[in-house]
């Protein structure tokens, strides 16, 4: 299972659109963005190709949006709403904890396949942006804040060793899972995906010294 707020006084947002063909002219803009930047990297895309993509009038960008670096903020905060899927034993009904484990990383790598082509932008523009660095340490707290919480609820229930230190447990696994989703949707490593997700959920219980009902 896997995944420093940008200074929001610095850069405050917008008022979201008060009409709906604003909040329609919106959603198109950062679509149009999320295409542009998977095609063009994040360095080569022009707002003018944005507004294109989108199908808005060029100047009707900075009605919603400051800059590209503004724009991209939102279409990551998008995916990363996709990606962290809260409440999994909840929302499935799944008890078990070896299902519960691989519940999660099922979700979570599906999920990173499917957005692979901008987490291999989001990837790079960490390299050179220090505010999507800190958007991406963001990111990664509530991923592995969200894991932390179910690691001590099995820990509560007497299903996980209650030696580990739930949020550390949680930011080791967490950061092997994810490497593993970059390496193999984003740089290709050949991996059949059932495989995948059977060798990191077996990680993780052993990890977790899990208990099964």
């Amino acid at each position: 299972m896997t995944s420093e707020s940008i200074d929001r006084e610095a850069a405050p947002r917008r008022v979201p659109p008060r009409t709906k063909r604003g909040e329609r002219t919106r959603a198109a803009l950062i679509a149009g963005a999320r295409e542009v930047f998977e095609r063009d990297g994040y360095l080569d895309a022009r707002i003018a190709d944005i507004s294109k993509a989108a199908g808005a009038a060029a100047g009707s960008f900075y009605t919603y949006f400051d800059s590209k670096e503004e724009i991209f903020t939102a279409v990551v905060e998008e995916v990363q709403e996709e990606m962290l899927h809260p409440h999994v034993r909840a929302r499935t009904g799944v008890t078990d904890p070896r299902e519960l484990v691989e519940a999660a990383n099922r979700e979570y790598l599906l999920a990173y396949k499917r957005n692979a082509r901008l987490m291999g932008v989001f990837e790079e523009v960490t390299q050179i942006n220090e505010n999507f660095r800190a958007l991406r340490l963001e990111r990664n707290r509530a991923f592995i804040q969200r894991n932390a919480r179910m690691i001590r609820e099995l820990q509560e229930s007497g299903q996980a060793s209650a030696d580990l230190d739930p949020l550390i447990t949680a930011q080791a696994l967490s950061v092997m899972v994810s490497r593993m989703a970059y390496m193999v949707f984003v740089q290709h490593q050949r991996i059949a995906f059932e495989k995948l997700v059977g060798t990191l959920t077996q990680l993780w219980v052993n990890a977790l010294q899990v208990k099964s009902e």
